[in-house]
């Protein structure tokens, strides 16, 4: 269904970003892989077919090398761009320190801000292209303990309402994914015993349920956009 596509997945060494990298390549997108763990993008480059680029959201300049490698190999921006990239930790407002939260912010938020800043020129300047932001339930329903994580989403939720109203009728669409609770690898450091509230990783969403679900917004036709997708167990 993407066949002769481009896509961009940032956050894809892990989780849902990796999980979405290799759908969109089932579904015959040539993806490039961004995110920290250059070794871990190798290997997942590797089996999909596509491109390892190193991006460390924390380092603007690092953002701005690997965007610079992605267009200059493709010689335009890609046609599919998806923010997966999240950080997370569990802490009360007084527990949580000021670096903490400020790398949330920056992952969460001012990442998939500087990504696009950078490539949407050329999607606008083509007439076409689906951006795709995975946010989270948190993006609009507080969470205790969620203050960094929750707040950054909420941040990112209207960042995307915004791109949704500045995009309307430039061919470029605009979808934010929203899943509940995910089973990745950002709930190993927490202790479920400390935090009895927390849903059971069992009965989480999976990593493909979210994948599935962005391959399907980047196949409806290129007229149609889906603004926000909620994800949730039935």
């Amino acid at each position: 269904v993407l066949h002769g596509a481009s896509a961009l997945v940032v956050g894809a060494s892990r989780g849902i970003g990796e999980a979405v990298a290799r759908s969109l390549a089932a579904a015959g997108a040539r993806v490039y892989v961004a995110a920290r763990s250059i070794d871990i993008l190798r290997g997942i480059a590797e089996d999909i077919g596509g491109k390892a680029l190193s991006m460390d959201l924390l380092n603007p300049s690092s953002v701005s090398t690997a965007l610079d490698q992605l267009t200059d190999d493709l010689a335009s921006a890609p046609d599919i761009v998806v923010n997966a990239a999240g950080i997370f930790q569990i802490a009360s407002v007084t527990d949580t320190p000021l670096k903490v939260f400020e790398e949330a912010w920056a992952t969460n938020l001012r990442g998939p801000f500087m990504v696009l800043r950078s490539l949407l020129p050329s999607m606008i300047a083509r007439g076409s292209g689906t951006v795709v932001t995975v946010g989270s339930v948190a993006d609009s329903k507080p969470f205790p303990g969620n203050a960094a994580y929750s707040s950054a989403k909420y941040g990112l939720r209207g960042f995307h309402e915004v791109m949704v109203e500045e995009l309307r009728g430039s061919g470029v669409r605009s979808c934010l994914i929203a899943p509940a609770a995910t089973d990745t690898a950002l709930w190993d450091p927490i202790d479920p015993d400390a935090n009895p509230k927390l849903p059971d990783r069992a009965q989480m969403l999976r990593p493909v349920d979210i994948a599935k679900a962005v391959v399907f917004v980047c196949s409806l036709p290129t007229d149609v956009q889906v603004p926000v997708l909620a994800i949730e167990r039935c």
